[in-house]
């Protein structure tokens, strides 16, 4: 009998099939929901609690970044925050592979970035597997309101997607993208 010793958390991070129903995932997500919903009642101008809230939920977060409420997560450990970065109200961060957000990238209301998707087998399904692939978006980009952003996908620096898009694969540096699904529209 062959006993796999990787946990669920290191297959889940690995981009490896996972059940999100292991015990310690479960109990990594109340974690996160609970600091989540403590950040999400602050009064808007505690600022001190915001930021010490935000450093226990995240793995990093940049000087002079913002989050601003509401704001939902998975885990928060794998988040990577660059400094003066701007996270606008209602995004969601499905976080269950790492979600690297550069210094200065602004996101617009209702931005969901999500590492985490299912197999397409049924029977992986159907064994409650699913997976997560990290998201990288790079320096200085602009995500516009209510864009999608699926698992696998790097942004280059100085790009910006616009309003409405969904990103299912990688854009380059210092372009305009936009659609359902995304396409490149210009060149900086």
């Amino acid at each position: 009998m062959v006993v796999d010793a990787q946990t669920d958390r290191e297959k889940m991070i690995a981009g490896q099939l996972y059940r999100a129903s292991d015990p310690e995932l479960v109990t990594a997500r109340i974690r996160a929901r609970r600091l989540v919903r403590a950040y999400n009642a602050t009064d808007p101008e505690a600022e001190e609690e915001r930021r010490a809230l935000l450093t226990g939920l995240f793995e990093h977060i940049g000087d002079n970044a913002i989050v601003e409420p509401p704001f939902h997560c998975d885990y928060g450990w794998n988040i990577l925050l660059g400094a003066g970065a701007y996270v606008n109200v209602n995004c969601v961060i499905l976080d269950c592979a790492p979600v690297t957000i550069g210094a200065l990238t602004m996101l617009g209301p209702g931005v969901q970035l999500s590492a985490a998707t299912h197999p397409v087998d049924p029977g992986d399904r159907e064994r409650d597997l699913e997976y997560a692939l990290p998201i990288v978006v790079g320096t200085n980009v602009w995500i516009a309101a209510s864009v999608v952003i699926g698992p696998g996908v790097t942004i280059g620096d100085n790009s910006t997607i616009g309003a409405g898009s969904v990103v299912l694969n990688d854009v380059p540096a210092n372009v305009v993208v936009a659609g359902n699904p995304s396409r490149i529209v210009r060149h900086l």
